[in-house]
């Protein structure tokens, strides 16, 4: 039996998945695609096509559900982007 835990690329909100992740599953706390690049194991923003499995095909929508065969779960929580916070930060360095 496969089981495992999600967290949502958008909301970081866990979903529990009984089965591998089918190309129409939606998060079922924000509605986003899950079978998306953002949601696989092989996505990363800083390599080729921003994936580092290299036979994969180019996805332009990093967020929409995709045909991709080498789709894997993401492990562990998502980090959610805190601009504000990044911004802040980085004024505090340069501020006299």
């Amino acid at each position: 039996m496969y089981e495992t835990t999600l967290y949502c690329h958008a909301c970081a909100n866990p979903t529990e998945l009984i089965d591998k992740v089918k190309r129409a599953d939606t998060c079922e706390h924000c509605g986003v695609d899950l079978h998306c690049c953002k949601n696989c194991r092989f996505y990363d923003p800083n390599v080729h096509n921003m994936c580092r499995e290299s036979s994969t095909t180019w996805e332009p929508d990093k967020e929409k559900a995709n045909f991709c065969t080498y789709f894997l779960t993401r492990e562990g929580e998502v980090g959610v982007d805190n601009k504000t916070a990044a911004i802040s930060a980085l004024e505090g360095l340069f501020k006299k």
